[in-house]
């Protein structure tokens, strides 16, 4: 039985969808007083029905507006590092197309179209968000790891971030993709790669504190790194009151969410902790003198002021590599989660001291050899580790003599 074509009606300035499903009537709303793209919807419409596929009709909706509005959404719903990040990617995306995603005076030449109308950047190339396919997302992905030869963990990263796009346009704004499919959600992820963790010996620790002696704030705050296993902007962030030196046996230090000079900060994990103070740290927590200046940040630049932590960054590095060093901040945290792993502590022990969960602990070092598992692979518990096995005896075996006083 042959399907009746559908039909268009003008209403209100609107055009309007009129159609025959099981006998009754039906009217769906096309959302556009154009009647050249009301036609194309008809067609569209008209061929999935006869081929039996979905009849969800795709709305039209502008990347220049729903990405600016997502831009929004993030910044109520994720940290400011969080979207940073996001919003970094966004603007490799849709840079050229969204006027609100425009680079800075400094970076506007990498936008510039050439003669030849070709850009420079592999960018997502639409109008609507609709049109997006998965092809186009596989294909911008693809080139960009082409490009800049990025790790299958940077790439996954834009899959995700497109993925989390769609979903909120479709779920939050009404958005109706062809299809009701999530086309970034089809497309495959990247393989990634086990975690190359580096981090360094008790020699190199000490190599590295001596060659900060004549820095006694970047030689306090490596230790801080090192001994506590902060991130770099907690120890950014921490206020003279967050170092307790009275508590506990050394002193505690507090991670916690805070508002200073109005400007509010969390941890990466959104998860306050406390950790306690090594008598390692305490040694150079008790040499560390505060310059006098005002505010009442722990470490301080000469201002007084909070530090910027690519300015820090920065800084360490320079002092690091007039002393031939390659280490920074992520280095150090790792030292103190490795250096515990190896210890024999639990994986649950350095995720809590870290703020870490158990899982991300157990990728980054599990693969350490505790001092107490050295024992654990000997089938022989009474045997020491440098036992090597008697030597078999030749010949034939000696005879046990066996008295038997007649009993049964």
């Amino acid at each position: 039985m042959a399907i009746p074509k559908s039909s268009l009606k003008k209403r209100n300035g609107v055009y309007y969808l009129h159609y025959f499903e099981r006998g009754a009537r039906k009217r769906v709303s096309l959302e556009t007083d154009s009647l050249r793209l009301a036609q194309d919807k008809q067609r569209h419409f008209d061929s999935a029905r006869v081929r039996g596929e979905d009849t969800t009709l795709a709305t039209h909706t502008p990347l220049a507006e729903i990405v600016p509005a997502y831009i929004r959404n993030m910044q109520t719903r994720f940290t400011k590092n969080g979207f940073n990040a996001d919003l970094s990617s966004l603007r490799k995306m849709f840079g050229p197309i969204c006027p609100e995603l425009a680079y800075g005076r400094r970076s506007q030449k990498a936008l510039r179209v050439p003669v030849d109308g070709r850009l420079r950047e592999p960018v997502i190339a639409a109008t609507y968000l609709e049109q997006i396919t998965t092809a186009q997302v596989s294909e911008f992905i693809l080139e960009r790891v082409r490009r800049h030869d990025l790790q299958p963990k940077t790439a996954n990263r834009y899959r995700e971030l497109l993925q989390r796009l769609f979903n909120w346009a479709m779920e939050e704004r009404g958005v109706r993709m062809p299809g009701g499919l999530n086309p970034a959600s089809r497309v495959k992820r990247y393989a990634e790669r086990a975690p190359q963790i580096r981090f360094l010996t008790r020699a190199q620790i000490e190599e590295q504190l001596k060659a900060l002696e004549e820095h006694p704030m970047l030689r306090t705050m490596a230790a801080l790194y090192i001994y506590a296993g902060l991130r770099r902007e907690e120890a950014l962030w921490l206020t003279r009151e967050d170092v307790d030196l009275s508590a506990g046996i050394h002193g505690v230090i507090r991670v916690h969410a805070k508002t200073v000079d109005g400007a509010f900060w969390e941890p990466k994990t959104k998860v306050n902790r406390a950790v306690p103070v090594s008598r390692a740290l305490r040694a150079y927590l008790d040499a560390y003198e505060a310059p006098p200046v005002p505010g009442n940040w722990y470490f301080s630049t000469p201002t007084g002021c909070r530090w910027n932590p690519d300015n820090f960054s920065q800084c360490l590095r320079a002092v690091n590599q007039a002393a031939e060093l390659k280490w920074g901040c992520l280095d150090f945290r790792h030292s103190f989660g490795s250096h515990l792993a190896m210890k024999g502590e639990s994986l649950y022990k350095i995720s809590t001291l870290m703020g870490n969960s158990p899982e991300i602990c157990r990728r980054h070092y599990a693969a350490l050899l505790p001092e107490s598992l050295l024992q654990s692979v000997e089938f022989d518990n009474d045997a020491p580790v440098d036992e090597t096995p008697e030597p078999r005896r030749q010949g034939r075996p000696q005879l046990r003599l066996i008295v038997n006083n007649g009993r049964r």
